[in-house]
């Protein structure tokens, strides 16, 4: 019971990061304010809010946000993550979000879609982006290419 307790306070810790994270959240375009909380696979939690701009495009997702804190924080490997929006609907990640979690996580890392009340639904990479392009699928660049 103890490892119960212990993985439900775990990922509270998290939800409420990604909770408070997002409240610093620059969305005065579309007001759609997004939190992201990654746990790294040394334990250690990263955040990341969205951050509009006048030249859409030119936006970055608060998942983007928390994988950059995580690398400029020397994290190199995502155990779990979640994100948080209000609104009625699931806010799962974008497309381009899922690959660039791909790059630091495994298929079976949890992906945990919440809204201010909490956890809504959770999933493995595996199940939000099946059949995935990742760093295996590249060549070894420690081996000599092949011809």
């Amino acid at each position: 019971m103890i490892e119960a307790s212990a993985a439900t306070a775990d990922l509270a810790a998290l939800v409420a990061a990604a909770a408070s994270v997002r409240a610093n959240a620059h969305a005065p375009y579309s007001r759609f304010k997004v939190g992201a909380a990654i746990r790294a696979e040394d334990g250690r939690i990263h955040v990341g809010a969205n951050v509009e701009n006048a030249a859409y495009p030119q936006g970055l997702c608060a998942e983007a946000a928390a994988i950059g804190a995580m690398v400029a924080a020397g994290g190199r490997r995502i155990r779990e993550i979640a994100v948080l929006a209000a609104g009625p609907e699931l806010c799962t990640p974008c497309g381009g979000c899922r690959q660039r979690i791909r790059e630091f996580a495994a298929p079976d890392a949890m992906i945990h879609i919440c809204g201010p009340e909490g956890v809504r639904r959770s999933v493995t990479l595996g199940e939000l982006l099946p059949l995935a392009f990742g760093p295996n699928n590249l060549p070894d660049p420690a081996k000599p290419p092949e011809t």
